[in-house]
């Protein structure tokens, strides 16, 4: 039975306010053999037929857990998650519940944001986080907004290290074109060997913002306090987009003096699902607040003097005029950052740093061993987390290929977004690759190398 959404007076009134008399009117201007076309396509199936076609098609999908041994991260990871997380967020209560844009939301669901919430700012070094973003490179964005928010539109430069994940800077120029905003720093030609304060020259009285990577892209590791110290000088603002694994391991970006601290929450207990949904984490500083896209939960006590969660501060831009709104997301990750939570709650505080240090040995052994192979070499001397890039003698595309012969989902291929890394792999290692999956991964490479 066909679905028709509206009556036949308001059809009727619809046609009348375009100027036609019937709905075939509607489409007098498209030529009447394309109407109907004949489509070419199959007999329909039963439902136990389709059912069946979508399960073989579905496993044509190799994935992590038990197809592929992965290697591949700048950005998603594969690590552990454990049982406990997926039972939580599955459950009615939080698994059909809506996004909190009203005040009556559920105490429940007030609550699983609000430690959400403490976790992230305990994680960060910050005073306040919202209730999370779409994905790591939104979450950036945002900050941009933020900044240009705080100062009124008077500054209107965005300083970006050309180190930070490129399609975080895509996403930046697409959100603020129209903005009349320069964004500098991240030039193709810049110099990648070049310390964190090869961006000062560029911070001036008119940059709003700074932003890097914590571990970069790269997975190399910088103290950016003298940094933000001079972006302070200058009066602007920095941002930090981190990796939410390597901060239980350094300090934190909010010990450097940094404004606000975004990144993805893909990590902290969420699978790759083949590159999404994901989690933006935002943090930042308690006099931005107003500032900040978003919503925040707080904690309160009621009229009893017991204890209560409440929307202390709601998504301003549905309620007010858009041209005055921080931001236009009106929707977020809320069932994901359940799943943080509860994942953070779950390892805790020596669990998440032994997930990190895991990842660091792991990393290192790996980086030791594809070190000694003939012709391959680390790109970078700086101390690294657990991704590090790899610079081969023969292309990294047959690399991969023979690889993913061998059930491995090699590292990504750093010539597609800087030219000057033809021939370069990001390898990521995390708790879940075994030494006798690292020492496979050596082999193979040395294999095809010397074929």
């Amino acid at each position: 039975m066909t679905y028709i959404p509206i009556s036949p007076k308001e059809r009727d009134a619809m046609l009348e306010t375009v100027g036609v008399k019937s709905l075939d009117a509607l489409f007098d201007a498209v030529p009447a053999k394309y109407r109907f076309p004949e489509l070419d396509l199959p007999q329909a199936l039963t439902e136990m037929e389709a059912a069946s076609l979508l399960d073989e098609l579905a496993k044509s999908n190799e994935n992590v857990r038990g197809d592929l041994v992965s290697f591949l991260g700048a950005g998603m990871y594969n690590h552990y998650i454990p049982s406990v997380v997926n039972h939580i967020i599955s459950r009615g209560e939080f698994y059909t519940a809506y996004t909190p844009y009203q005040p009556e939301i559920s105490q429940g669901t007030l609550q699983g944001i609000f430690e959400y919430q403490s976790l992230m700012t305990a994680l960060t070094g910050m005073e306040l986080s919202n209730a999370s973003h779409y994905d790591g490179a939104t979450a950036a964005a945002e900050a941009v907004n933020l900044a240009f928010a705080n100062f009124r539109g008077k500054r209107r430069k965005v300083v970006i290290s050309p180190t930070v994940h490129p399609q975080y800077r895509e996403v930046i120029r697409t959100y603020t074109q129209g903005m009349d905003l320069i964004v500098a720093g991240d030039d193709a030609a810049a110099d990648l060997q070049a310390s964190p304060e090869a961006l000062t020259p560029l911070i001036d009285t008119d940059t709003a913002l700074v932003i890097v990577q914590y571990p970069d892209f790269f997975g190399r590791v910088f103290d950016y306090t003298k940094l933000i110290a001079t972006a302070h000088a200058q009066g602007a603002l920095v941002c930090v987009v981190a990796n939410p694994t390597a901060l239980a391991m350094f300090k934190t970006p909010g010990s450097m003096g940094a404004d606000i601290v975004v990144g993805e929450g893909q990590p902290l207990g969420l699978p790759m699902w083949f590159g999404g949904p994901s989690l933006g984490f935002f943090t930042t500083r308690k006099q931005y607040v107003h500032k900040m896209a978003g919503r925040l939960v707080g904690e309160t006590v009621d009229s009893r003097g017991e204890k209560a969660y409440v929307l202390t501060l709601t998504a301003r831009e549905q309620h007010i005029k858009r041209e005055k709104a921080t931001s236009n997301i009106c929707s977020n990750q809320g069932l994901l950052a359940l799943a943080s939570a509860v994942y953070l709650s779950v390892v805790g505080k020596t669990g998440l740093r032994q997930v990190a240090d895991l990842c660091y040995q792991k990393a290192h052994y790996a980086a030791e061993e594809l070190s000694k192979i003939p012709g391959v070499g680390l790109c970078f001397a700086q101390p690294f987390f657990h991704e590090f890039a790899v610079c081969f003698p023969q292309p990294v595309e047959e690399i991969n290929a023979h690889l993913l012969e061998h059930g491995i989902l090699g590292g990504y291929d750093l010539g597609k977004d800087y030219p000057a890394l033809k021939d370069h792999l990001l390898i990521a290692v995390t708790e879940m690759n075994s030494k006798e999956e690292i020492d496979m991964l050596v082999d193979v490479i040395k294999e095809v190398l010397h074929a």
